[in-house]
């Protein structure tokens, strides 16, 4: 346990981060998660969930959750995958 006042601060710090950081991947996580099964069944509403999924990834960069240059990987790779799917 932390004994010094400052290293007591970044603990509390550090558990509100986690908890933030948590709550966003997960979020991130579900939401690509639902469009890749969308492009998998062939759905209509393909454009929206991308643009969802688009919107939380590089929110989630933003907010230095994951990595910006693997945000835009995955958003690249998510809308090849449904151009491919619209292509279909």
């Amino acid at each position: 346990m932390a004994r010094h006042k400052s290293a007591q601060k970044r603990a509390r710090q550090d558990v509100k981060r986690r908890e933030r950081n948590r709550t966003i991947r997960s979020r991130t996580r579900s939401v690509v998660k639902t469009l890749r099964s969308e492009l998998e069944g062939g759905a209509a509403g393909v454009v929206e969930k991308l643009r969802g999924a688009e919107s939380a990834l590089r929110k989630a960069a933003t907010k230095g959750v994951i990595p910006k240059r693997r945000a835009s990987r995955q958003v690249s790779r998510l809308a090849k995958a449904a151009n491919r799917a619209r292509a279909k």
